[in-house]
């Protein structure tokens, strides 16, 4: 199955405003019920396990409303205080949280060496195989342990699953959303390939339930 760059619809906001809200709780169940917590909570253990202390930052970026971040932290807390910081393109996305900010994921607005761990979900397949690498490069910068990379594996038995969820869907944007981003995901060999030229120490990669790879880039 050949990658299809295709045009997702919540990129550019083009649907209501109660569209865009159905298309972000979509994405919550996607994550709640369909592997996305449970592959972002491994990697966050994953990560620290070696790391010094009890309490560490973390810049989730294209976060939308923040609900894996803020359930990854909540997972954790009775071991790890992780004080997470939203970053997303739109601010109505932000759902008003604290600590977050509205930016361009491609030209952060931090310091180098700003947070411990950067971390992204459902985000690399919208970027092109230039932007993978560029995108890389500018977390592993703001970075003091690693980028974690949480996505979805292109599949033809992904994209039939992409269609069977359609009675699920509360939006639009969804329905034209979920194949859309099946068709353009890249595989773990592709996402290795690319992400060799991002300045990591050491990559590594994991299958995960329902067709979620997860991806520690090393500082």
């Amino acid at each position: 199955m050949k990658r299809q760059p295709s045009l997702e619809l919540l990129d550019s906001d083009a649907g209501t405003k109660q569209e865009i809200s159905g298309n972000l709780r979509d994405l919550e169940m996607f994550n709640r019920w369909f592997g996305g917590v449970p592959t972002s909570e491994r990697m966050v253990r994953r990560a620290l396990s070696g790391a010094e202390g009890s309490s560490f930052s973390l810049l989730e970026i294209a976060s939308g409303t923040g609900y894996l971040p803020l359930r990854v932290r909540e997972r954790m807390a009775s071991q790890v205080d992780l004080r997470v910081t939203l970053l997303d393109r739109s601010r109505s996305h932000l759902n008003g949280y604290a600590r977050a900010v509205a930016a361009n994921a491609l030209a952060l607005p931090f310091p180098d060496r700003s947070f411990d761990l950067v971390s992204c979900n459902l985000f690399v397949h919208h970027l092109a195989p230039t932007e993978v690498q560029h995108f890389a490069r500018e977390a592993l910068r703001v970075s003091r342990v690693a980028l974690l990379i949480n996505d979805l594996v292109r599949d033809p038995v992904h994209l039939v699953l992409a269609y069977a969820g359609f009675p699920l869907y509360r939006s639009r944007l969804t329905r034209n959303d979920a194949p859309a981003s099946v068709r353009q995901a890249y595989t773990p060999t592709e996402l290795r390939d690319l992400l060799q030229a991002s300045g990591a120490a050491n990559i590594e990669i994991s299958r995960h339930f329902l067709y979620r790879v997860g991806i520690i880039l090393w500082k």
